[in-house]
C-alpha cells in the first residue's frame, strides 16, 4: 500500500503533466498538444523500465 506523500507526489506528478499539456495547447493548438503527448509518453516509458525499479517486489 502506497504511504500519503507517495500518492501525494504521484497526484502532484498528474498535475505537473495536465499543466504542461494546457500550456502546449495555448501556445500551438492540437499539434503543440500532440507533440507534448509523445513527449510525455517517452519520459514516462523511461520511469517505467528503468533499472533497477522503483519499488522492492
Amino acid at each position: 500500500m502506497l504511504s500519503d506523500k507517495e500518492l501525494n507526489v504521484n497526484l502532484l506528478d498528474k498535475l505537473d503533466l495536465l499543466e504542461r499539456l494546457e500550456m502546449a495547447g495555448n501556445e500551438g493548438g492540437y499539434e503543440k498538444i500532440k507533440q507534448q503527448l509523445a513527449f510525455e509518453r517517452k519520459c514516462i516509458e523511461r520511469k517505467l523500465y528503468q533499472n533497477p525499479p522503483l519499488t522492492e517486489a
